[in-house]
């Protein structure tokens, strides 16, 4: 039987690189991870695929998903309804996969409310002053909308020690690593080996026994 995978969180300033961090730890590490999919209510946009980039339903489908209780953690952005659906995560977990899950600060605690076992990775730059250059690099944004992601930034820096760990991401090889290492110290919690535990304690318990025979 696969050991159960663990359930990690990553949040992180807009231009901390995320996206890239992920992609890079799910290509060196394929077979050990899985990105937790979404759901949605909004519309698909071209080229994605229900059950690839989102599951897409209906908001009346959603919400019977709140109602029973179907989702770790849901909210509303523009008048879309996002939120993380529990059986793809616990039977990606069931299976022995670590489950990557990419999510805003407040969901984030949110789903280490309801499930404490949960891992919390903050990804920032090294730097204020990096995290301004690399929102700048991408040559995409509006100064309005840099301007922004910066206050953004100030506001959610106050959240960063509600999580386990930080990834400082200057080196992505490096950081990669980092990623991978804490996550699979996971593993080795006494929460995670209940089952060793017990067959360690039988073991010893049967050998005592023998011994004082």
């Amino acid at each position: 039987m696969s050991e159960k995978g663990i359930l990690a969180v990553v949040s992180g300033f807009s231009g901390a690189g995320k996206g890239t961090l992920m992609k890079a730890l799910l290509e060196r590490y394929k077979e050990q991870y899985a990105l937790s999919i979404s759901a949605t209510t909004r519309k698909p946009r071209e080229g994605e695929e229900h059950g690839r980039e989102y599951f897409f339903l209906t908001e009346e489908a959603f919400c019977r998903m709140i109602d029973e209780d179907d989702l770790i953690e849901h909210a509303c952005y523009v008048g879309n309804y996002y939120g993380t659906p529990k059986q793809y995560v616990f039977d990606q977990m069931a299976a022995g996969r670590d489950v990557i899950l990419e999510i805003e600060i407040q969901g984030a605690l949110k789903v280490k409310e309801k499930l404490p076992e949960t891992l919390l990775l903050f990804v920032t730059p090294p730097s204020a002053g990096e995290l301004e250059s690399r929102l700048r690099g991408r040559g995409t944004e509006t100064e309005a909308v840099i301007r922004e992601r910066l206050k953004r930034a100030s506001e959610e820096a106050a959240y960063m020690e509600r999580y386990d760990y930080l990834l400082i991401n200057d080196n992505l090889d490096a950081c990669v690593e980092e990623m991978h290492r804490l996550i699979q110290s996971q593993h080795r919690r006494t929460s995670q080996s209940q089952a060793f535990i017990g067959q360690m304690k039988e073991e010893l318990k049967a050998m005592r026994e023998s011994l004082e025979s």
